[in-house]
């Protein structure tokens, strides 16, 4: 399974590919996709739909996931990460994958296993599970951390379902 892990922004949107094999977790690729705050709103959003949908089709991966949108103080400043969010489940969606979305917790505690974590503690256990990765900066680290979140947590629902039809024959 290739998994993309997208960590939405405005001005910097993360991306993390690896690909899964039962236990094992293989980094492909990761990166960024930006936008110039000079230009308006809409060419922003067009732009990063542009540069996610090359990834998308560099790397063809099977599924997806994004991390929620947690609301801070400043309204405008949510809003806008919230079209940003837009973009990035759109791509995905747009290519046929299922999108799974996690709260930024549910990242943080699957990864490191500390609910709040600091984003150095986040970026040293990619480094751990992802051997040799060299990461193109925090938002990639956290958009790996969201693709081995959803590999997790893929597999044991996966698990789940099919202890479920067994034990149902």
């Amino acid at each position: 399974m290739r998994v993309l892990g997208i960590d939405p922004g405005l001005r910097t949107l993360g991306w993390g590919v690896i690909d899964v094999d039962g236990p094992r977790l293989r980094h492909v690729a990761n990166g960024h996709c930006t936008s110039s705050p000079r230009e308006d709103l809409a060419m922003r959003l067009l732009s990063l739909h542009s540069q996610l949908s090359a990834v998308l089709a560099r790397y063809a991966p099977n599924t997806a996931a994004v991390e929620q949108t947690f609301v801070n103080k400043d309204a405008v400043a949510t809003l806008k990460l919230g079209q940003a969010r837009g973009i990035a489940l759109l791509v995905p969606a747009q290519a046929g994958l299922d999108v799974g979305e996690y709260a930024p917790n549910k990242v943080k505690k699957t990864v490191v296993g500390v609910g709040h974590a600091a984003k150095a503690q986040v970026d040293h256990m990619v480094r751990m599970q992802l051997p040799g990765v060299v990461i193109a900066g925090p938002d990639a680290a956290d958009a790996l951390a969201i693709a081995i979140c959803h590999a997790f947590h893929r597999q044991t629902g996966d698990k789940m379902a099919r202890a479920v039809a067994g034990a149902v024959r």
